[in-house]
């Protein structure tokens, strides 16, 4: 294993950690996984992934418990049973349990009703589905519970005693088990079905798989990934969502738009080469030229606000897929902007980043995706938690918004 290398925090941080960052994954249905992001320690930031692997690595301990957030909002706690590795990829498996869930208790019960200190005799073995013998009592009421057939009956029958494997099943038997089952295991085993063995390594690569097409109707699973934070003693967890009128939304969407279309064009001409096309007319004199730019058109668009500070400054989240205008400084293709902008009080938008980039170019510039805003450092402060796709595989990077740009907390290496 290489060096690992330290990425430092800003100097405002609160919490000296440890302090561990994750992504939680929760699919419709099986067991839910986190994937180590980063952790802080005595303010500095390390993969989580690979700090202290000896042989699991720290964030990934048996019994860390993760507080899983969205956009700050706590939603539940995830505690990991088990670390595993995959490809030289750490990930844990373990329970969820989100806020409001009743979760089902072990242990057992005080029966409601209290028995009778009496004397009932020595115990006495009983078949399953048996009635208890009536005890015995001098009163002369008493009577037997079913009277004998009489030898006369030319209904009875002698047949052999019942044995114990035909006797029918007292559903009021308790039976022993681990653990709180998730499905009817009685109904299983009446019906002959055997239960499936889990492999813990091979579910986590089939985790959100489209389900097989029973007809048009049938949509594939939606798997819920949301950051998760592991921290005895930094902050409680804290809204970080900015709510804005729909006017007030819609003329934000305008203004990024129209941002990510001058980006846009700005940097088409770093990675697209020049179409070849026929030496244009020679002008006459005086003739007018069109001074419009091109506008190109987007797709996938997805626009979040925040309020980091809880400042009452939103900064917004672009991102979308572009389609440029074709003209003779572009070919055709698609690109991919990610744009991050802050409003001052006037409503000006203020830039923070800008990435454009397209399939052909992802080792230069990885592709963008905003995961959700979590607050790394534990300062109470929220920071932008990123996925960065590009050739070499997913790597994460938390960014500090600060009133002129995104300030690199921690950037992870591709795997």
């Amino acid at each position: 294993m290489g060096a690992l290398w330290a990425q430092f925090a800003s100097k405002n941080t609160v919490s000296k950690g440890p302090r561990a960052v994750g992504l939680l994954v929760l699919p419709p249905k099986g067991q839910p996984r986190l994937i180590p992001v980063a952790i802080l320690v005595d303010g500095r930031f390390y993969d989580a992934g690979a700090y202290k692997a000896d042989p699991v690595p720290m964030a990934l301990e048996q019994g860390t418990v993760y507080e899983a957030e969205r956009t700050g909002s706590s939603l539940g706690l995830f505690t990991v049973n088990q670390a595993l590795q995959q490809k030289n990829n750490w990930m844990a498996e373990g329970t969820y349990h989100a806020n409001g869930e009743k979760v089902a208790s072990t242990n057992h019960k005080a029966e409601t009703k209290p028995r009778e200190e009496k004397d009932e005799g020595p115990p006495v073995l009983r078949r399953p589905g048996s009635a208890p013998p009536t005890p015995v009592s001098p009163a002369p009421e008493a009577k037997p519970e079913s009277p004998p057939p009489s030898a006369d009956d030319s209904t009875a029958k002698t047949t052999p005693a019942p044995q114990p494997e035909t006797a029918p099943e007292d559903p009021n038997i308790p039976k022993l088990r681990r653990g709180a089952p998730t499905r009817d295991v009685e109904a299983e085993a009446k019906s002959g079905a055997t239960p499936a063995v889990k492999n813990n390594v091979a579910s986590n690569s089939n985790v959100g798989a489209k389900s097989p097409d029973k007809g048009p109707a049938t949509e594939a699973p939606v798997v819920e990934t949301v950051p998760a934070v592991s921290d005895a003693d930094g902050p409680e967890p804290r809204p970080y969502g900015y709510d804005m009128k729909p006017g007030e939304e819609e003329t934000l969407r305008t203004k990024m738009l129209a941002m990510a279309s001058a980006e846009l064009r700005e940097h088409a001409k770093e990675f697209r080469k020049p179409a070849k096309l026929a030496p244009a007319p020679r002008r006459k004199a005086g003739a007018k030229t069109a001074t419009k730019a091109p506008q190109p058109s987007f797709e996938d668009i997805q626009l979040r606000v925040f309020d980091v500070s809880n400042s009452n400054e939103p900064v917004a989240v672009l991102s979308a897929t572009a389609h440029p205008a074709q003209n003779s400084e572009t070919t055709k293709g698609d690109f991919y902007i990610t744009l991050v902008a802050r409003s001052d009080i006037y409503g000006e938008l203020r830039k923070l980043l800008s990435v454009v980039t397209d399939s052909q170019h992802l080792d230069v510039n990885p592709r963008m995706q905003l995961v959700d805003v979590v607050d790394a450092d534990g300062d109470g402060r929220g920071e932008l938690l990123f996925r960065q796709i590009s050739d070499a595989g997913t790597a994460y990077a938390i960014y500090r918004v600060t009133p002129d740009r995104l300030w690199p907390l921690y950037e992870g290496s591709p795997q």
